[in-house]
This record gives structure tokens, sequence and C-alpha cells, in this order.
């Protein structure tokens, strides 16, 4: 087969454990908090690399948001990646998973033909791992979802998918798109060569003319979804807390949960 094009499409994700939500907006508080590549687009980059350097050919990254995530994509050509595109502007502003896989599908045509477009599961921020299937649905070819191995052979990809009961055997027709588990590879880390290399790269930044989107489908006025309230959840029950803050307190204190499961289990303890 012709060398391969592969397109990983990578977000930039707020660090997890420092998110906050805007409870008016319902939005992320992104604002003072670290960004980071999502963790899970990680693996879809090592795949991706593993891919080319057996069969040739190159691998793009791809990424939608604001100018700063030239950073993510920068940190995907230092782990190897050959070019890298970011689609940015303020009319993409407020676009949820459809929004962004449409503005996302029109990017991977505006780059060219390919071959394999390989995601992350999902996004550590959303957690809804929608954009991948509706971005094969945009390019009208087939999604496989939950990959953990792939291979090509003559022409077609063979994976194996995680299911709720084992793994799944299929095989599909190239161009596809495919998400993928961590089970697919471990990412490698970035060498100082490809640091170097990144900082250097020009990244191109197309807008919605460059990609030729329709304005009426991106940003929030292409989102159909909207967030019209978020609350934090209630503790309900009433939990005991035993500590044993020094050693000699740790018979008793075991001996008290002791009681207290026994006592549950027997249907005497209170909710908690």
């Amino acid at each position: 087969m012709d060398e391969l094009r592969i397109i990983v499409p990578v977000k930039q994700v707020p660090e997890t454990a420092k998110a906050r939500m805007d409870e008016e907006t319902g939005t992320i508080r992104r604002e003072g908090v670290e960004s980071i590549v999502n963790p899970l687009d990680l693996y879809a980059i090592e795949a991706a690399l593993r891919l080319v350097a057996e069969h040739g050919g190159e691998v793009v990254a791809l990424s939608m948001g604001p100018p700063g995530a030239q950073a993510a994509l920068r940190e995907a050509l230092a782990m190897g990646c050959d070019r890298a595109v970011l689609v940015s502007g303020r009319e993409f502003a407020g676009s949820d998973t459809w929004a962004t896989a449409y503005a996302l599908s029109k990017a991977v045509c505006a780059i060219g033909s390919f071959d394999l477009v390989l995601c992350g599961e999902r996004a550590t921020d959303g957690d809804t791992g929608q954009v991948g299937p509706a971005l094969a649905a945009f390019l009208d070819v087939p999604p496989l979802t939950y990959v953990s191995r792939v291979e090509l052979v003559d022409g077609t990809l063979r994976a194996l998918r995680l299911v709720e009961d084992g793994y799944e055997q299929v095989a599909c027709p190239l161009p596809c798109v495919v998400t993928v588990v961590k089970e697919i590879a471990e990412p490698r880390l970035p060498t100082l060569r490809g640091k170097r290399t990144a900082r250097t790269a020009t990244i191109p930044v197309y807008g919605a003319a460059e990609i030729d989107a329709d304005p009426t489908r991106i940003g929030l006025n292409g989102s159909p979804t909207r967030v019209v309230r978020i609350t934090r959840p209630t503790v309900a029950r009433q939990g005991e807390r035993v500590v044993a803050e020094k050693e000699e307190a740790v018979r008793s204190a075991a001996e008290k949960m002791a009681s207290l499961i026994a006592a549950r289990l027997h249907g005497g303890g209170r909710d908690g």
C-alpha cells in the first residue's frame, strides 16, 4: 500500500486536579489553570507513530482551540509527529461536541486525503467520548471505538476492540476513524531533538474560511446542546470516621470498625 497519512486530533485540556466549573455559565474555568495535552490523546499519537514507523507515511496532529493550544501541538511534534495544524478563531467559541466534530472534519478535508484518523477514547474535561464517532459521521467513513490493538494488512485495518465481556476482533477498510484505549501502547517521551524541532516548527492556523466551514454549524450557533444548570452533589448519608493517630490506637480502631461492619451486616447499623 502507499504511504499512510494518519491524522491525530489533539485537545488541550485543563489539569484535571485543578479544573473548576463556572456554575453560572456551565463551562470550565480555564483562566489561571495549567493546560496540558489530553492524556488519552497521547496513546493515539503513539499508535499512529508506530504504524507509520512500520508502513511509512506521515502523522499530522490537529487541534481546535485558542492560540495557546499550539503548546499541545508542539508536544505532539516533539513526540515525533511530522506536522501540525491548529483550527482557531472566535467563531469556534462555545462549540459542543457536535460542532467540534464538524469543524474538525472540515479541517481534515482541508489537510487533504487521509487513510486513518486516530483519536483518544475521550477528553478528560468533557468525558463524553462523542467527538470521534461524530467525526466519522461527518467524514462518512466507518468508526471503530475502544480499540486496544491495530494492525494494517493489505490495506485493511484489523483491530481488537475492548467490549464489556472481553474483546472483539474486527476488520475495516481504509479510510476510517478509530478511538483508542490505554492498552493500545505506552506513549513515548519527547526527545531533546524532538523538542528542538517542535520549538521552531511553523504551525498553520486555519479559521472558518480556510476550512470552508459553514458559520451556522460552528461555535455556539452550531451547537445543539446547552449546559442549562450545574450543581454540586450533596452527601445525603452520614458516615462515621474511626481515626487511629497513634500505633497503640490501631487495635481499638480495628475492633470498632469490625463491630460497625458486623452491625451493618445484621441490619443494626444506620445508613452511612
